[in-house]
């Protein structure tokens, strides 16, 4: 990379907590077991995703601030 160029950061990995159950999703570590690979960002998984553990649907989570 030469000094002129500047690499740009990926943006941090985020959770989203159900807030019926509060079972929690993280972007880092996916649900391999439910098919979203690790990595996936909250945007990516399907709209047809529900919490594994209430089966709660993708509005029924709440990104968790830090």
């Amino acid at each position: 990379m030469r000094s002129s160029e500047t690499a740009v950061p990926e943006p941090s990995y985020k959770s989203y907590m159900c807030v019926i159950c509060g079972f929690i999703y993280d972007e880092a570590a996916g649900l391999p077991e439910e098919g979203i690979p690790p990595g996936t960002r909250w945007e990516d998984v399907p709209l047809t995703f529900t919490c594994p553990d209430c089966h709660a649907s993708k509005d029924d989570f709440q990104p968790l601030e830090f």
